[in-house]
Order: C-alpha cells, then structure tokens, then sequence
C-alpha cells in the first residue's frame, strides 16, 4: 500500500475571477490541510463575532420580522453559500477566518445549524417583546440561559487546543484563519 504525504495547505476561499479555486473546486478538502491549518487568532474571531451581532442587532430593530431574520442569520450565517460571504458569517469574511469541517467536506446549512444553534437561543429574546405577559416573564430566564452558553463558549475558544468551542465540538468544525 503506498501513501504519500501532502504538504498542508491553508484553506483560502477564493473566486477563480481571483486566480483561486472556486466555491465548487472547495467543496471538499484534504482531511490534512483542515487538520493543519492555522487556528484563528482569538481577537479576530472576537470581532467577527460583533460584527455578525451589529448585523443580527440592526436586523432585530425592525418588528417581528427582523427578530426572526436575524435569528436565522445567527443560526445559518456559516452555511450560505453566497458569492460575498461564501460558507462563512460576514463577519468572519472580513476578519479572513473561516469555519472548516474536520473531515474537510463543506460547512453546509445543516452544520451551521449544528454550530450555532445555540445562539438562536438568545436572538429569541427579541421575539418575545411582542409577546405580551408570557414573553416579557420569559426574557430573564432566556438571557441567563443565553448568558450562561456565552460564557462556556467563550471558555471553551480560550482553553481549547485548537479554538474550539462548544457548537464547534457538535458540529465536528473548528475556525481557521485564510487568505485575503
């Protein structure tokens, strides 16, 4: 049996008009290079992390409507496969980060779903100002559990090896930084 090694090579999302693979030609990657590539630095994914929420914050300001747009936008955002944020948040665009899965197949909608479900939870919060007595009783107990998930998450990005925290961890994913 003959198996050869592949030097590792960093995941760069790119546009062919660019020079690089296209979207389709990035489908799925060698198990090697996602293994090998380079953990996303902390302050970068910190601030993609606020950029994505201002984008889910600004959405939330238009009523009902906004408060579930912007909860699908948190929970699917590493999923879309769209030509300005190609399988990754906007904000994690800008930031030149990008979510890979372990066994180098595509984050797709389902594997979003599965990483970030859990922020869904606190972009609820919103909805449930439009619920009368109910919802406004539900908001405290929705924004500790939200809080709680927070801060494990933010524990787990700063303790693990390799940045990876909770929904990462269920969805078999971790962030890694990439070419402009």
């Amino acid at each position: 049996m003959n198996i050869s090694h592949q030097p590792p090579v960093r995941y760069a999302p790119t546009d062919s008009a660019l020079g690089g693979p296209t979207a389709a030609e990035n489908a799925s990657l060698p198990l090697s290079s996602v293994q090998d590539a380079t953990k996303a630095d902390l302050g970068k994914r910190f601030i993609a992390v606020i950029i994505d929420a201002v984008i889910c914050a600004v959405l939330g300001l238009v009523p009902i409507v906004g408060g579930i747009v912007g909860t699908i936008y948190i929970v699917v955002r590493d999923g879309l496969d769209v030509d300005f944020m190609p399988n990754r948040s906007l904000g994690k665009k800008i930031m030149n980060l990008q979510p890979v899965r372990l066994d180098g197949q595509k984050v797709d909608l389902q594997t979003s779903l599965r990483r970030n479900w859990m922020f869904g939870i606190g972009a609820l919060t919103s909805l449930l100002l439009y619920i009368p007595i109910l919802g406004w009783i539900l908001i405290p107990f929705v924004a500790l559990i939200s809080l709680a998930i927070g801060i494990y998450e933010i524990y787990l990005v700063m303790t693990d090896a390799e940045g990876r925290r909770w929904g990462d961890k269920i969805a078999g994913t971790k962030v890694i930084e990439v070419g402009a």
